[in-house]
């Protein structure tokens, strides 16, 4: 988290183990992000072996890098991230709203987070897997970052289903938002511990807005990033909370200098208002979505958020 850890209050400054207020934490071996990866690479090259574009009839065009043989892109105009067909992908597992509302497919919902567009968004989301998911697996553990990588690709893909209009969409930047919304709101929750907020906030709004243009390419979810970044940051709040500074050492101090209360009172209320709001936020989300509303009869713009179509490439099917 823009080397968060390290921006922790007092850190570099151990005594006896304590680290101005905390003692030495347990590190985690990370091992579920670096599986995650290798999943997802694994997943994107069966995408590929499967599309097999030389195989298809072009209609914009030939396939890119021809060289890789059945292992080519479609052509640059159908998908400018240097990936597969649209139907490749839906056959794979994208999402769907008509397919998850209406043949009732909802395992697309699961599915759809261990898609990539392309190549291009394949990088960019492991890039940032290596960075701030194994980061927070090294500190919380892949108990807590695995709940959230899930529930937040699951939340992504959601609100996905509700605001697609006729084309599919891959999620799998979805979870990873989940991740960086959690960063935010740990920073948030756990405020007073750290002493270089600005310089974890700077990356994170940098990170944020690479990925966010990456969702304006076909193919590629921003409702997913918005519904997993939503969720992420809930989960955060409920998930990641640490306890108050000195809290750790309170037994050691005399009884006047104590620290009566684990958390903050912030922390508290914190807690409980993203725990409730993640909940309502699901079950509401879930309900419109197999009840068959669609998100677009309320939001005509909205798919603009998803894919701006350019004279370089279409957004539908």
């Amino acid at each position: 988290m823009a080397d968060v850890e390290g921006n922790r209050s007092g850190a570099g400054k151990r005594s006896g183990g304590v680290a101005h207020g905390y003692r030495e934490e347990r590190g985690w071996t990370p091992w579920l992000m670096p599986l995650v990866l290798a999943a997802c690479v694994a997943v994107f090259v069966v995408e590929m072996y499967v599309n097999n574009c030389p195989s298809r009839s072009q209609a914009y065009g030939s396939c890119s890098a021809r060289f890789l043989h059945r292992f080519s892109f479609q052509p640059v105009r159908e998908n400018p991230l240097f990936g597969p067909s649209a139907s490749t992908l839906e056959k794979l597992g994208a999402l769907q709203w008509s397919k998850v509302v209406h043949q009732h497919q909802a395992w697309r919902l699961v599915t759809c987070i261990w898609l990539h567009a392309g190549l291009i968004h394949l990088l960019a989301n492991m890039l940032c897997l290596l960075f701030v998911g194994v980061r927070l697996e090294q500190q919380f553990g892949f108990v807590r970052i695995g709940i959230i990588y899930l529930l937040s690709g699951l939340g992504g893909a959601v609100l996905s289903a509700l605001l697609l209009r006729n084309g599919i969409s891959v999620g799998a930047s979805g979870a990873l938002f989940g991740l960086f919304g959690a960063m935010v709101s740990e920073l948030i929750i756990n405020w007073t511990i750290y002493s270089n907020r600005v310089a974890a906030l700077l990356t994170l709004v940098v990170i944020i807005a690479i990925n966010l243009g990456i969702g304006l390419f076909p193919h590629v979810d921003n409702f997913a990033h918005i519904g997993g970044f939503s969720s992420g940051f809930l989960l955060g709040f409920v998930l990641l909370i640490r306890p108050q500074f000195g809290w750790m050492e309170h037994e050691d101090l005399p009884f006047p200098a104590q620290i009566l209360s684990k958390y903050k009172a912030y922390q508290y209320i914190l807690w409980v208002i993203a725990l409730l709001l993640l909940v309502a936020g699901f079950v509401v989300g879930l309900v419109m979505l197999f009840t068959g509303v669609n998100g677009n009869d309320h939001c005509h713009w909205c798919h603009y958020l998803n894919c701006v179509p350019t004279s370089r490439w279409v957004c539908e099917n």
